[in-house]
């Protein structure tokens, strides 16, 4: 026999009460300590440290200034004067509630139900008067009530506040005295609608900051493996050309040596083997990182003797561009002259987008040692034209274009290129408004000669 299909109504009377059990039947006397504030968050930040180290506290100084007021109010009588009679009940129909007010620092869950419980005997306590809430009891169970929902979630606060008007529904059909149950349920309903409001606003705040965090640390990772990936590939030119001039060379050595000796036509032809074995598994590497969708360059990786024709591209969309070089021009390694050439292709791409309109100037400083780079512009002035489609820049296939708009990968590509030769950068804004991008790549000398 299979079990009747419940109906959805049942389904959502039965999740109500589940949620009624978890939030005020369920672990009532956990011990929960409100926490201090965070140093380093919101507005606490701000202030000097000696400030901060006492502002962390705040919140514990709240609750127990609703503590004091709760008993102030309780002896005053609401509109009354102090009664300074000394009698205990006088005595504890303030300290009752204003001691539940302070519980909620360590167990809120337990000072609500210690709150509602009290409630009848600070009513004979103080007097009486009105029915069912005294003086005390309205303040007090009102602020346990922020703190709590102030301390857990917005479905909390509301069950503690309809228990409270089913106990007010009750306590007025058991007594016949004059009633201020609706007064304080309205009192009492709008406090603590406004607190779980703003603390629901806080969450969602909390919540978009923290989605907001891990997109940008999970954008950063995948930028970074993109440009890995990027540079692996360019690179592949460069390490196959040179791997196979020593495979070709090791194998014409020894014919350019009449009668070589036997050990020397053996140590050209293990050089020759291990360049071809490398080829090979730098293809095969090559492979995992390569795109399904990538085809090899048909032409060799740009250089900086290619940069004139970027300028020149850079200068059709309507933009002022001007190159300074320093030092002696020299031939350096290829892939220092590739990630060279990227990194002021790369400026130059951000300079056009982040600052339309703006004048670029590209310093590049040939030193003892290594290679200099300084790419800077000055404020946006307004918008650039489109670049110009030409046939005579338009990029080969499997290359990146000569100016990418919006493709590159930015600050982080720069510094990928300039980590992965062990050089330094700095970029950040100009004091005019601009921005500007330094670079130093180091060349060993032994490099250089070669």
């Amino acid at each position: 026999m299979t079990e009747r299909t419940r109906s959805p109504e049942f389904h959502l009377a039965q999740n109500v009460l589940d949620g009624l059990r978890r939030d005020l039947f369920q672990d009532v006397f956990a011990y929960r300590p409100l926490p201090p504030l965070r140093r380093d968050a919101g507005w606490a930040a701000k202030l000097p440290d000696r400030a901060a180290r006492y502002a962390v506290w705040l919140p514990h100084a709240v609750v127990l200034g609703l503590a004091a007021l709760t008993l102030f109010v309780a002896y005053a009588g609401g509109f009354g004067g102090w009664d300074a009679s000394g009698e205990l009940a006088w005595a504890l129909s303030g300290f009752l509630p204003a001691g539940a007010v302070a519980l909620t620092l360590l167990r809120p869950v337990a000072a609500w139900w210690a709150s509602l419980g009290m409630t009848p005997v600070v009513l004979v306590l103080s007097g009486g008067g009105h029915s069912p809430w005294a003086a005390g009891s309205i303040v007090g169970h009102t602020a346990v009530m922020a703190v709590v929902a102030a301390r857990t979630r917005p479905r909390t606060a509301a069950w503690m506040w309809v228990l409270t008007a089913a106990y007010s529904m009750v306590a007025e059909a058991s007594v016949g005295w004059d009633s201020n149950s609706v007064q304080t349920l309205m009192f009492s309903g709008v406090v603590v609608a406004i607190v779980a409001l703003v603390e629901a606003n806080w969450d969602a705040r909390r919540e978009v900051v923290a989605e907001r965090t891990v997109t940008a640390v999970e954008r950063d990772r995948r930028t970074l493996l993109e440009e890995r990936t990027n540079i692996a590939r360019e690179l592949h030119d460069v390490v196959a050309h040179h791997m196979s001039v020593v495979a070709i060379q090791a194998e014409a050595a020894p014919y350019r040596v009449q009668d070589p000796p036997p050990e020397l036509e053996q140590a050209f032809a293990t050089i020759r083997e291990n360049a071809v074995i490398a080829l090979t598994e730098l293809r095969r590497v090559l492979g995992v990182v390569r795109a399904e969708d990538y085809e090899a360059p048909d032409a060799p990786q740009p250089t900086l003797a290619d940069l004139d024709r970027l300028l020149d591209n850079v200068r059709e969309t309507g933009a002022e561009v001007e190159k300074a070089v320093t030092g002696g021009v020299r031939e350096l390694p290829q892939g220092v002259e590739l990630s060279a050439y990227r990194i002021v292709q790369e400026a130059l791409s951000n300079s056009l987008r982040h600052a339309p309109g703006a004048a670029a100037r590209v310093e590049i400083g040939y030193v003892l040692g290594g290679l200099g780079l300084r790419i800077v512009n000055g404020p946006a002035t307004g918008l650039v034209k489109p670049p110009a489609r030409h046939p005579a820049t338009t990029p080969q296939r499997g290359l990146r274009p000569p100016l990418s708009m919006g493709a590159g990968h930015g600050i982080t590509g720069m510094r990928e290129r300039v980590g992965m030769l062990g050089g330094e950068m700095t970029a950040g804004p100009t004091a005019d408004g601009g921005y500007e991008v330094t670079v130093f790549l180091p060349v060993p000398a032994g490099e250089e000669a070669a």
